[in-house]
């Protein structure tokens, strides 16, 4: 007779143990981590594997300018990617923003000297404000 009892009771405690499962955290969404840059990689394969990340929203390509820009959803990473004409192309660059502080990566693949034009220019943008 006891079994029957509790095995009267098996839906009731199935039902609660399903209701105390449902409402268990669950594990929150890992946020998205923008790549870094690998200057091992060859160019064209690193500037592949960059556009092609989620959350990244290209900025609108202005005519003659060799760039392409492209930031996470969120602003809180840049990449420019060079295109033939550019100082240092090919060349990457990478700027994250994090603590109120813009900080400037990248990996030259072309000439160094161009390089560092592009680099300055890029950094000279950070104190850029509209008056």
């Amino acid at each position: 007779m006891r079994l029957r009892a509790v095995l009267a009771l098996a839906p009731g405690i199935v039902a609660i143990v399903l209701a105390f499962a449902a409402c268990a955290p669950r594990e929150e969404a890992k946020a998205f981590e923008p790549l870094s840059l690998d200057c091992s990689q060859a160019f064209a394969d690193q500037a592949k594997a960059i556009t092609a990340q989620p959350h990244l929203v290209p900025a609108p390509h202005a005519p003659g300018e060799p760039y392409a820009f492209y930031s996470t959803d969120d602003n809180r990473v840049s990449y420019l990617i060079t295109e033939p004409g550019a100082p240092g192309h090919p060349a990457i660059m990478m700027q994250t923003a994090a603590n109120g502080d813009v900080k400037t990566t990248g990996c030259a693949y072309g000439d160094k000297r161009g390089y560092e034009q592009l680099r300055a220019y890029l950094d000279s943008l950070k104190t850029w404000s509209r008056r």
